[in-house]
């Protein structure tokens, strides 16, 4: 899949959250998004990111940021409300989420 296959409330939730924080951050997650079949892997798929992002160390963490380690604070911050986001997203069957296109 792709992202633009995610309802609007996936893309809000997850990658303009995460494009508010930095665009590497947003790259993460769409290049998540071709490895899945369908919504409901991509949100499963985006909380083990989002697990294995905040156990990286500063080392790796300015790997994945090319070179510029981030605010870690701000980091966690944002990654625990893309959380918040994907279980609402997830509570909210899938005939009521909204088409991007």
């Amino acid at each position: 899949m792709d992202t633009d296959d995610l309802s609007i409330e996936a893309y809000q939730g997850i990658i303009i959250e995460a494009e508010k924080f930095n665009h590497d951050l947003t790259l993460q997650f769409g290049v998540l998004a071709s490895s899945c079949k369908d919504e409901e892997e991509y949100l499963e798929n985006a909380l083990k990111l989002i697990d294995e992002i905040k156990t990286l160390d500063s080392v790796d963490l300015e790997d994945l940021f090319f070179g510029q380690l981030p605010d870690i604070k701000s980091l966690h911050q944002t990654l625990n409300k893309i959380i918040e986001n994907i279980i609402q997203t997830s509570k909210l069957p899938k005939d009521k989420r909204h088409n991007r296109f």
